[in-house]
């Protein structure tokens, strides 16, 4: 997997860990960041997707309700929400390779609350796999890559490899929650 927290304690540029990936190597890391999540769920059971599970951190800024504010994520709800980060920045990733300007989020989110058994939660992560490595498909030979934008306010400047990659930079960041859940169910069912 990528450094990422070289990147998070800027000992590096986004930038610069992007600057030599082809599309092969993000297809390779697709796989190896759905693979890395796969594996983290192989021993769940149904029960582990709906478990609410302790998070005195949880916090989510974009809560559609204020009772979903302080909630902790379950695993339905981690799995629908990384997935559809991953899908947004390959979508717009491939916008910006065939040189398209960026123009706004391109996201839809499975709604976390119809995710109720894990085999849901690995057909979900297959799905989003398949439309990651297809978007990259999209991409012409000659990519764009002199097209970037402003990830976000005070963010770093991104072109198609930089948005594709935070898409996997923000699973990366969830792969603690993941094992901490599934940490928390298995404690829970006695194992």
């Amino acid at each position: 997997m990528l450094n990422f927290q070289a990147v998070l304690a800027k000992e590096i540029t986004l930038a610069m860990l992007v600057a030599d990936l082809t599309r092969d190597n993000l297809r390779d890391l697709t796989n190896e960041m759905v693979n890395t999540i796969q594996d983290l769920i192989a021993a769940c059971v149904d029960a582990d997707v709906t478990f609410e599970p302790t998070d005195p951190a949880a916090h989510d800024l974009f809560a559609k309700t204020p009772e979903e504010l302080q909630m902790a994520w379950n695993l339905g709800h981690v799995i629908v929400h990384t997935t559809a980060s991953a899908e947004e920045a390959a979508v717009i990733a491939a916008e910006l390779g065939r040189g398209v300007e960026y123009h706004g989020r391109s996201r839809y989110e499975v709604p976390w609350g119809e995710m109720r058994t894990i085999e849901e939660c690995r057909q979900r992560l297959e799905e989003s796999r398949r439309m990651r490595l297809a978007s990259l498909d999209m991409w012409p030979e000659e990519a764009h890559l002199e097209n970037e934008y402003e990830a976000w306010t005070d963010g770093p400047r991104v072109n198609a490899v930089g948005r594709y990659v935070l898409g996997l930079m923000h699973d990366d960041s969830h792969l603690g929650q993941i094992g901490e859940i599934v940490r928390q169910a298995r404690v829970a069912r006695g194992e």
